[in-house]
């Protein structure tokens, strides 16, 4: 019952001697029924009955026994639930709905993060290194609070065809990206921060989603020095790009990171145009 290695797989000592907490493997907050059915036995067996949900669409039970430890994961691992993870490593990939059910989702988010999931999870760094994938500039999960944070966009254009003048776009436009001149309606790209608000909202259908792409922060933390993150690119088209840069940020990190330093304060410590330049080198 090694305390370091048990917490790779997000089995957590809790501060009464003797009794754990175990932190689930649940990707973008997913569970089946069935999961959640044997979760609450499995608790009801090994631990007080009750089920913890974290901040960071985790689960855990708490207040399992040293001696019923193993017999409780080897349950977990019969229903197809995985143990997550703890300490100086990838965690589990947070992500909202996406395009699946919400109005204003842009992307797939629940595919990214099980890709994002298969290839980083528990990847050892320096420090707790958290990803998170948000499906519009709505930023429900949070993806500038995050180490690395993307984030779902579109970009808009106007179809003059339909439009009865309305101004409806100018007044909705979040950050006032929109407005109109000599009786068109012109998008300031430099303003527009890639919502769906002009697309979702235009009563003809005149405002059309010209390209689909995702925006990408990285540094993003809270706890006792927040930092919010630090966005690399605005619009990037190519996942196979997205993936390249989260690569080579988690190897940035990995290599010059210092022992309990988040990422975010290692960019403010280099420089965040230097840290940049790093991650952007060849993609």
């Amino acid at each position: 019952m090694d305390p370091a290695e048990l917490k790779k797989i997000g089995i957590i000592q809790q501060k009464q001697k003797g009794l754990y907490a175990m932190r689930l493997r649940v990707v973008g907050g997913d569970l089946t029924a069935l999961q959640l059915k044997e979760i609450a036995r499995i608790s009801e067996k090994y631990a007080d009955g009750e089920v913890h949900l974290s901040t960071r669409q985790g689960v855990e039970i708490h207040n399992v026994k040293q001696a019923d430890v193993a017999a409780a994961q080897k349950k977990f691992q019969q229903a197809g639930i995985e143990m997550g993870a703890c300490g100086p490593r990838v965690r589990i990939i947070v992500a909202c709905p996406g395009e699946a059910t919400c109005r204003w989702g842009i992307v797939d988010t629940k595919g990214l993060a099980k890709k994002l999931d298969a290839e980083y999870f528990r990847k050892d760094t320096p420090h707790k290194f958290k990803i998170s994938v948000t499906g519009c500039p709505h930023n429900c999960a949070k993806a500038t609070e995050n180490d690395i944070g993307v984030m779902g966009g579109i970009l808009p254009k106007w179809e003059e065809k339909e439009c009865t003048h309305c101004d409806l776009c100018v007044n909705v436009c979040p950050t006032k990206a929109i407005c109109k001149e000599e009786g068109q309606y012109k998008l300031d790209v430099k303003k527009c921060i890639f919502c769906s608000i002009c697309t979702a909202l235009c009563p003809t259908s005149s405002w059309v989603v010209e390209k689909k792409g995702y925006s990408l922060f990285i540094g993003g933390t809270m706890g006792k020095t927040p930092r919010l993150g630090t966005r690399v690119a605005d619009f990037i088209e190519d996942k196979n790009k997205l993936m390249k840069l989260t690569d080579n940020t988690i190897r940035f990190y990995r290599e010059h990171g210092r022992k309990k330093e988040r990422f975010g304060h290692l960019i403010d410590r280099m420089g965040e145009k230097k840290v940049i330049e790093e991650i952007s080198d060849g993609v």
